[in-house]
């Protein structure tokens, strides 16, 4: 499926427009404005009965914060050869080594076979296949310590969320989670199995959470600080 081209518009008439998505939510009641690091671009949603001149009004009102928030994304990179990418935080080079190599993750490097039309593809399967067995086994750990287990664990390219679970019991992660530090490894996942048993942010919720992993406080942290950087790659 073909991701939409974002607009250009320019919402302070500065002569430097800005990449703008739109979206429509049946179920919004207002309209909402955000910024999208993988796309590195305005995300626009609209509810029912709001027009695009709505959208545009609150892009002009908060023109300047948003100028300011594209120009902090870190610079998007690409899957390429010689690249150099995080896995678990440590840089892993990546290398083209022709058509008959295998395509495998080694300590610190990242070979890649095949046609190298088809590299950025190949990695971006790679990493999506180590993460599911990566956070699946993170997964399986954490939910020994709760009497409600995961049904299943699955790997997307998602956009604002770094987990999530589902009413029947499918835990979903973020395939980008595979770059980032153990620590935050070990609080998503854990925050997403005290999820099977206490499905909101209650006080048991978060004592639950606490005993499955106790960097809470510090994972958040990276994550703010470091989340845009991580959906900066293979865009």
């Amino acid at each position: 499926m073909t991701r939409p081209l974002p607009e250009l518009i320019d919402p302070d008439d500065s002569g430097h427009p800005v990449p703008v998505l739109w979206r429509r939510h049946m179920s919004a009641r207002n309209v909402n404005l955000r910024i999208d690091p993988r796309a590195g671009a305005v995300i626009l949603t609209l509810p029912r009965r709001k027009t695009k001149l709505d959208g545009l009004t609150l892009l002009r009102e908060h023109a300047s914060w948003v100028r300011a928030r594209l120009d902090a994304l870190p610079q998007a990179v690409t899957f390429a050869h010689g690249t150099q990418i995080p896995v678990c935080d440590v840089a892993h080079e990546i290398r083209h080594l022709g058509a008959k190599a295998p395509t495998r993750l080694l300590p610190g490097v990242i070979e890649v076979g095949g046609d190298v039309a088809f590299l950025a593809r190949r990695v971006m399967d790679l990493l999506r296949h180590e993460a599911q067995i990566h956070l699946g086994t993170i997964a399986q750990q954490k939910a020994e310590q709760s009497p409600i287990k995961p049904r299943r664990v699955t790997v997307k390219d998602t956009r604002s969320r770094w987990g999530s679970c589902a009413p029947d019991r499918t835990l979903s992660f973020s395939w980008r989670l595979l770059m980032a530090p153990d620590f935050v490894q070990d609080y998503v996942v854990a925050h997403e199995v005290a999820h099977l048993l206490h499905m909101n942010h209650s006080p048991r919720f978060w004592a639950f959470a606490e005993t499955l992993s106790p960097h809470r406080i510090r994972a958040s942290t990276w994550l703010e600080h470091e989340g845009p950087r991580l959906m900066r790659y293979g865009v």
